[in-house]
This record gives C-alpha cells, structure tokens and sequence, in this order.
C-alpha cells in the first residue's frame, strides 16, 4: 500500500470502522450520495458504485473503494441480495424473519464485493461469501443490518451476538482482506 491514499465511499459508520480494522489502515472517509444502480449483481453494483464516486471525488490520485453487501437466502433464490438495504430499510429484521416463517430452508450467505477504482480509473472487485442460516429470532446487540438473524456456519451466534469476533471471519473480512492483498502488490 505503500502510503497510497484509500478513500472508502461510505455512509454507514460501522462499515468505515469495520473496514479499518480489516485493512490495517487508515481510511478516508467519504460520504456521498452517488447513484446505485438497481441489479440482482453486487459486483456489477460495488463496480458502479466506485465508478460515480471516483468522478464525484474529481478523480482524485488514490484508490476510492465502494462495496456492496447483502444477504442471499437460497429459499428466496437469491432475494434480496444486492437489494437488502432496501429490504432492511423498509421491514428490518423482524420482517425478514416473518417473511421467512413459513420455510423450512432457512440456509443464506453472506455477500459482500468491494470494488477499487484505481488512480488510472481501473476498477477490480474482490468478493466475499460466508454461508450460514437465519437465525429463527433476531438476537444479539452489536453490528447492523442483517447481523442479529445471520449465523455464520462456523459459529452458533448471530453476527450481531460476536460483535468485533464478526471481523475475524466475515463476508466483509474475506473481501477487503483480497483487497488489502492486492493493494499490498499494487
């Protein structure tokens, strides 16, 4: 990384704080309402989403780094994935459990793509999936989102319920440790 300038496109605090801690370094922050568009794909959305920002940043010298995150349940075909911040927006987890009650799959994954743009406008994607199950009730005080109802497989807790243990091994982690290694050899 070489004192390379990263600047994290992000409004969600928990997000610039897990991604810090994940990277081992110090981020810029940036909060900007870039356009996201609508699609089923997170990388093609973590993509874009670098993509409006470097231009909204005036393609700064640095690398702008956008992701995309969410919850796939393999009962829903993959619903919502790339569009589980609306769905938590508008029902949060306690709809998510009662929209799941009458399956009997509770199986998911969680996804999260972060994408680079370059300082010479190339953008590179790095994906991250943990499987796992929703949880039959919403438990756990710590993360945000999906965290309280999504159990990772290797774990009997929600996210919500390891707090910062969720960043040793988290969908998030497994994108952005891809990226800090990638970065390293940049």
């Amino acid at each position: 990384m070489n004192g390379a300038r990263i600047i994290f496109v992000t409004g969600n605090e928990h997000k610039r704080r897990e991604v810090r801690e994940i990277l081992g370094v110090e981020l810029e922050g940036a909060d900007l309402d870039v356009p996201e568009i609508q699609g089923v794909d997170p990388a093609e959305v973590a993509a874009a989403k670098a993509l409006a920002a470097r231009e909204a940043l005036g393609s700064p010298e640095a690398y702008v780094v956008a992701e995309d995150s969410g919850i796939v349940v393999e009962a829903w075909n993959g619903f919502p994935g790339a569009l589980t911040k609306w769905l938590m927006g508008s029902v949060g987890s306690e709809g998510l459990l009662k929209m799941l009650s009458g399956f009997e799959d509770r199986s998911a994954r969680a996804v999260c793509v972060a994408a680079v743009a370059a300082p010479d406008g190339d953008v590179r994607t790095f994906r991250g999936e943990v499987r796992g199950e929703v949880s039959a009730e919403a438990r756990g005080e710590g993360g945000f989102g999906y965290d309280p109802v999504f159990v990772p497989e290797w774990s009997s807790r929600t996210y919500a319920e390891l707090g910062a243990e969720k960043n040793g091994d988290s969908h998030r982690a497994r994108a952005f440790r891809a990226v800090r290694g990638w970065l390293e050899s940049a």
